[in-house]
């Protein structure tokens, strides 16, 4: 019984890593893409750096979400556990939900605006 909580520890602290990855090198590739343009006659566009990091760091909140609650199923449960797990989930649901409104403009439960879809 113990061996197998071990390994699902590995696994959430594995896929956290994963989480965190994925925050930094998105963040790190929207930079280099800022900086750097690929197209010369390309414009640097603050738009288009923020939006790419903000794909990046809702991705990566999504996972981290994912390997706290795979983290929580092998702990011993107590209220504490419970609370600091509703806490977590809780904030990085609020900072997924608000990125995603910064994103696209829309709450996902709305429906696609016909001109956000085909943008200039």
């Amino acid at each position: 019984m113990h061996e197998s909580r071990l390994y699902i520890e590995y696994v959430a602290r594995v896929i956290e890593a994963i989480g965190v990855l994925i925050i930094a090198s998105g963040a790190a590739i929207a930079l280099f893409r800022f900086i750097f343009p690929l197209r010369h006659n390309s414009r640097r566009s603050y738009k288009v750096l923020r939006h790419e990091l903000g794909k990046a760091i809702l991705l990566g909140l999504e996972i981290l979400v994912a390997a706290d609650i795979i983290a929580t199923v092998v702990t011993e449960p107590s209220m504490d556990r419970v609370v600091t797990l509703g806490l977590i989930v809780l904030i990085r649901t609020f900072l997924s939900l608000s990125l995603q409104v910064e994103l696209e403009g829309r709450f996902p439960w709305q429906a696609r605006r016909p001109e956000a879809e085909h943008p200039l």
